[in-house]
């Protein structure tokens, strides 16, 4: 099985680090899916936020992985779509981060496939 290289930090702390890094570079509607009471989940948070444009989320996922370093010294255990940006996705094992082109998060709706998920909102304005 799967494991974070650095388990003293939760998984809620690696969601604030991911929703900050998303929060830099002007994610929008940033939503973060707690899949931890839903049965045969694959992790325990998914965390989504689109982009307007290729160059922007390539951006944020760069911030994102960026803020997590910075902070706890981890690297994603997996990492694909950096070569298409359309969905740029970042496994971190018990946190799945999703950074979508506008258009590829309504076509994916991931929101509504984990609809059992508690859904939290981010307000962009929260630094």
């Amino acid at each position: 099985m799967k494991q974070r290289k650095n388990k003293e930090v939760s998984s809620q702390d690696l969601c604030q680090l991911v929703t900050k890094g998303m929060i830099e570079k002007k994610g929008q509607e940033i939503a973060i899916l707690d899949l931890r009471k839903v049965k045969n989940a694959v992790a325990d948070y998914f965390i989504i936020c689109s982009g307007t444009s290729d160059t922007q989320i390539d951006a944020i996922a760069d911030s994102i992985e960026h803020e997590v370093h910075k902070a706890i010294q981890e690297n994603p255990w997996h990492k694909e779509g950096k070569t298409n940006r359309e969905w740029i996705l970042i496994d971190y094992v018990d946190v799945v981060v999703h950074v979508f082109k506008k258009d590829r998060r309504k076509y994916y709706d991931l929101e509504e496939l984990w609809g059992d998920a508690e859904l939290t909102l981010i307000e962009e304005s929260v630094a």
